[in-house]
């Protein structure tokens, strides 16, 4: 008779054992699937569902970044300005001269040139491609294109 009753222990631990692994996979499998009354089929495919919409949204993301990049680089990111005397020997302008750098990463923009006299003013644009231009430039407008370009690694 002791034997049977180690037996029927035996079992009825075996049992509990059972039951509890099948709870635990009951709570996993509703974890898995969302916690809602569904088919593992449908829940298989709401996730290839979202997957594929995740996917889209990041393909439209990569597209909407690559059209930033393309217009940061167009946009100016580098500018300085130098401010100067034209007329050093004969004392008259003072530092109101000045020479304004405007370019990209690519190095392209504007030159703008402005020098001050009592007399008068006169301001010069001179267009840049890669870093120079097809007009002749001052000292101190390349200085300030030079400087305009380090600004862009920054």
């Amino acid at each position: 008779m002791v034997p049977e009753i180690y037996f029927i222990y035996t079992l009825s631990a075996l049992l509990i054992l059972v039951i509890g692994w099948l709870i635990r996979f009951e709570i996993k499998f509703r974890k898995l699937l969302g916690g809602k009354n569904q088919s593992l089929g449908n829940a298989i495919a709401d996730i290839r569902k979202d997957l594929t919409e995740m996917m889209k949204y990041r393909d439209d993301s990569e597209k909407y970044l690559e059209t930033v990049e393309k217009r940061i680089r167009k946009s100016i990111t580098g500018v300085d300005t130098i401010r100067f005397n034209p007329f050093k020997g004969d004392g008259s302008g003072g530092n109101q001269s000045f020479s304004a750098a405007f370019v990209n990463e690519e190095g392209d923009g504007v030159v703008i040139s402005s020098l001050y006299s009592r007399e008068r003013v006169s301001v010069f644009a001179k267009p840049i491609k890669k870093l120079s231009s097809e007009y002749e430039m001052t000292a101190e407008e390349k200085e300030s294109l030079r400087k305009a370009k380090e600004a862009t690694r920054n």
